[in-house]
């Protein structure tokens, strides 16, 4: 760790970097020279408070390879908590560069039996978490381009195949990581004239979160490569936050093991057109006929 690597002297913030995934990307930028704000509020995997303090220990650890970071305990989708965040950066190491949105819990159930309760908690610290962190950040960078200072900087959220294909017992999480997807498409667009990147990973890696889901798939193999470990994603997220990806932006990479791929999102079918309003009677072979030109969708993980 130190002044070489692709993101050398960068300044990254990483939400839920205290274990699993946003611990792994917090050690990688570390390694290719970024500064990194490692942002953790301690909580269990359903979201409930704990005494634990994640984030300083994996500042520790980054201090200790001569890297530079800093913990920050703010909960990413309360409004003020999330400003605090962004100027911690700022505050600390002087700039931003990267926002990686990562933080989030689980509370998984059926969806006839999931409470009030749950839908909003999970709503809550995913789709909001992201919202507010990319709001104070976007507001900080549209000052520098304004100022006529040059911003090269990055967005990398955190979506999910849960929200892009669907997963059964996770309508809440899956509904959020579908919203991310969405909120990275419009960010990079309205972010591009300020100089900002917005991409998205959905990742399958062995986290906290993912160990009831992915239970078959978590052993690790005898071959020596551990496919689902979470230091598998990492490598493209700091590629995205590097100098190197500026011609990149509103895509949405899968991300497991060796494999990276770019995610086809939802496109414009060829139209069956009648040139006039539709008798709800006529509509019946239409559909037959759309669907049966269109491609099938992806299966629902769990059904």
């Amino acid at each position: 760790m130190g002044t070489e690597g692709i993101c050398a002297g960068r300044t990254v913030i990483i939400t839920g970097a205290g274990r699993g995934i946003g611990r792994a990307h917090a050690l990688a930028f570390a390694a290719e020279g970024a500064n990194v704000v490692v942002n953790d509020i301690g909580t269990a995997l359903d979201g409930a408070a704990t005494s634990e303090t994640p984030a300083e220990q994996v500042v520790a650890e980054i201090k200790a390879n001569g890297g530079q970071a800093v913990a920050n305990s703010d909960d990413v989708a309360d409004w003020e908590g999330a400003r605090n965040l962004i100027r911690t950066a700022i505050d600390t190491f002087g700039g931003l560069d990267v926002l990686v949105n990562n933080a989030g819990f689980v509370r998984d159930r059926m969806l006839v039996n999931l409470s009030e309760g749950e839908w909003d908690a999970v709503i809550r610290v995913h789709l909001k978490g992201h919202f507010a962190t990319m709001r104070h950040a976007a507001e900080y960078w549209r000052a520098e381009s304004k100022a006529g200072r040059k911003v090269d900087a990055r967005v990398i959220n955190t979506s999910s195949g849960a929200g892009l294909q669907g997963s059964v017992g996770q309508s809440n999480y899956g509904a959020a990581k579908a919203g991310i997807a969405g909120l990275t498409l419009t960010a990079s667009a309205e972010f591009s004239r300020y100089g900002v990147t917005v991409n998205a990973i959905a990742p399958s890696a062995r986290t906290r979160m993912t160990e009831t889901v992915f239970a078959d798939m978590m052993a690790k193999p005898e071959d020596g490569f551990d496919a689902m470990a979470p230091e598998n994603i990492s490598p493209l997220v700091v590629w995205l936050g590097s100098p190197e990806s500026a011609g990149v932006t509103g895509r949405v990479f899968e991300v497991e093991g060796g494999k990276v791929a770019l995610a086809e999102g939802w496109r414009h079918g060829e139209p069956a057109d009648r040139g006039a309003k539709w008798e709800p009677s006529e509509l019946g072979p239409v559909v037959a006929d759309l669907i049966a030109k269109g491609l099938p969708p992806e299966p629902v993980y769990g059904a």
